[in-house]
């Protein structure tokens, strides 16, 4: 089972993402323009690995704000889901809802992955560090759910 996909390298221009947050709102990149932004794409809300992924973030966001990162995390769930999850989590930074997986397609997170020994198609753990002026300075797909962020606060010095 092999799906066409985009790959984003460093260097490109980050796709737009126009999405609903947990709390209805839209969000989109071009409101943040001029600054510097972290995008992930997790999974699945309350799913073992993406709850330890959005914790780290949750953990971390404090430290990567100072910084001037914003902080989104990006998966198929709905809004509401998301604000359930992020209640339940504690989690302040924006989730955004992806139900038909556009924005993942379009940032090359979704294709093909092993679960349980299953290939399959679906969203791919990745995350994206965009710098002010739109361009990505950070691509990494595929990532694991108990070492990036300790990873890509390393890679950033925060």
């Amino acid at each position: 089972m092999t799906t066409d996909r985009t790959v984003l390298s460093v260097g490109d221009s980050a796709p737009e993402l126009d999405l609903q947050n947990q709390n209805g709102e839209t969000r989109s990149l071009t409101q943040l323009r001029g600054n510097a932004v972290i995008v992930y794409f997790f999974p699945k809300a309350f799913t073992p690995g993406c709850t330890k992924e959005v914790c780290d973030f949750r953990d971390s966001r404090s430290d990567l704000e100072r910084a001037g990162y914003t902080v989104f995390g990006v998966s198929a769930d709905s809004p509401e889901t998301l604000r359930e999850f992020a209640d339940a989590n504690g989690v302040g930074h924006d989730l955004l809802s992806d139900p038909d997986h556009v924005a993942a397609k379009r940032w090359g997170a979704f294709g093909d992955k092993v679960v349980g020994g299953q290939s399959m198609v679906g969203p791919l753990r990745s995350t994206f560090v965009i710098d002010a002026d739109g361009e990505l300075t950070s691509v990494e797909y595929s990532l694991d759910a108990n070492t990036h962020v300790t990873a890509l606060r390393a890679d950033l010095g925060v």
